[in-house]
């Protein structure tokens, strides 16, 4: 990922940011940090870029001109196929959030701004920036440190900045929870003792002591995340009423991703925070009053969603009329297992590999091989389910399928999570996999419209 920030001072900005985690994934080259200086732009001799306001008013102006044009330097390197965006750090953006930081971390390249004086001329903002953001309601002298806050925040979400990949997914706001209070040796200090707990080796006891711990921080600190994490806890006690059918809501929820856009009585609609899919459901709804009394009629609610995944056939002509198109009709396999499964023709009783056939996993993908050659795939697709999985015409009926699936099902019980996927119906060959797998089959489809 790129960072492109305009700035007045570039030696603040590369001295704070090329340190530590930054400075080190930008060493390695997984980011790149670039200050651009815009005096550099500015036509004045004496490399001035401010100027009093028209109609008056105290302190100065930056000036339209050397912003753009140092604006226009950075772009010209940018392929325009590139994923892009310009913020503006100011007092009168959108509060900074750690979802908006998610969201930013999906781009290629990010612009930022920083501004001085009293601002800068109303015409290059609104001739270049996309998004106006604040990190909070005080003013600072300039926007380098504004911006220096979003830079860091992004930048630790981008894959294998953190060296351990889980960090940025077990820390405060995630799932609308704080972080839980941690410690170190030694066991005692000042007369403090480490919760007894969490010396016990107990992994399940620890786990329920942190998440009680986060959910009293988060009520006494921040009771408006409290709020929002109850809410989803209600939707996940409703959901759980037809678990198989909603797994995909219920992990979206566990996995810390969710966020409530609205509920309406038993209608329910969640936005993952990482993929900005859509995943929508009202139990037993089945009468064209049902979708024409939906949330999904108010006004912008769906503006921003290009994937829709509708838990009953009675809101798929709603959202037909509103332009979208059935991709798939589905039905959820699940595994409900607490255990890994046993991997079946991949290893033998000494536990090594058999028939030549090896899988590796990095993260997303697991990939197998049959005597050093690609035999085929299945990826942990950007909402959390298992698909693509595909096996090479010469290597089907030698158990690749089964392997491959049941790595990576493994690779999420691991993690505490419930591996779950969503088959085409008319995909027989696939739901009989399943089956094999021990997976279960929820009776209710899925709609996916996009």
């Amino acid at each position: 990922m790129n960072f492109h920030i305009l700035t007045l001072f570039p030696e603040m900005v590369e001295s704070a940011l090329m340190t530590s985690i930054t400075g080190r994934a930008a060493a390695e080259g997984k980011i790149s940090i670039r200050a651009v200086n815009i005096r550099d732009f500015s036509n004045d001799r004496h490399k001035k870029v401010d100027d009093y306001p028209y109609g008056g008013g105290a302190g100065m102006l930056m000036q339209a001109q050397p912003v753009f044009d140092a604006y226009e330097s950075v772009m010209a390197g940018i392929p325009d196929i590139s994923r892009k965006r310009v913020i503006y750090v100011t007092p009168q953006g959108r509060p900074f959030t750690q979802s908006m930081a998610e969201e930013l971390a999906e781009n290629e390249h990010l612009i930022l701004l920083c501004g001085h004086y009293e601002g800068v001329d109303e015409r290059v903002l609104e001739e270049i920036v996309t998004d106006n953001i604040s990190i909070g309601d005080y003013v600072l002298t300039g926007g380098e440190l504004a911006a220096m806050v979003i830079v860091d925040a992004v930048a630790r979400l981008v894959p294998n900045v953190l060296h351990n990949g889980d960090s940025a997914h077990t820390e405060s706001f995630h799932g609308n929870l704080l972080e839980y209070p941690q410690y170190s040796r030694p066991e005692e200090w000042r007369g403090r003792h480490v919760p007894d707990v969490l010396l016990s080796g107990n992994q399940r006891e620890i786990d329920r002591w942190r998440r009680r711990e986060a959910e009293a921080r988060t009520a006494e600190r921040r009771p408006d995340l409290y709020e929002r994490y109850l809410a989803l806890q209600a939707c996940e006690e409703f959901l759980l009423k037809d678990k198989l059918h909603h797994m995909d809501m219920i992990e979206l929820i566990r996995r810390g991703r969710a966020r409530l856009l609205a509920r309406q009585g038993e209608e329910i609609l969640l936005e993952d925070t990482e993929s900005h899919m859509l995943f929508h459901t009202m139990p037993g709804a089945d009468r064209k009053e049902h979708a024409e009394n939906s949330v999904c009629n108010r006004p912008g609610i769906l503006c921003a969603a290009h994937r829709i995944c509708l838990h009953q056939e009675a809101f798929v002509p709603l959202l037909a009329g509103m332009g979208y198109r059935q991709e798939a009709v589905c039905l959820q396999s699940v595994c409900t297992r607490k255990e890994q499964l046993p991997i079946r023709g991949l290893y033998g009783a000494d536990g090594q590999p058999v028939n030549g056939l090896s899988v590796r996993f990095d993260g997303v993908c697991a990939t197998a091989f049959l005597d050093g050659e690609e035999a085929g795939s299945v990826r942990l697709q950007r909402d959390g389910s298992i698909g693509e999985l595909e096996v090479l015409p010469q290597y089907r009926r030698r158990r690749v399928a089964s392997a491959l699936e049941t790595c990576l099902c493994n690779q999420l019980i691991q993690k505490g999570m419930t591996p779950y996927g969503r088959i085409p119906e008319e995909n027989e060959a696939a739901l009989a996999l399943q089956e094999s797998l021990g997976l279960h089959i929820a009776r209710g489809r899925v709609y996916v419209m996009s």
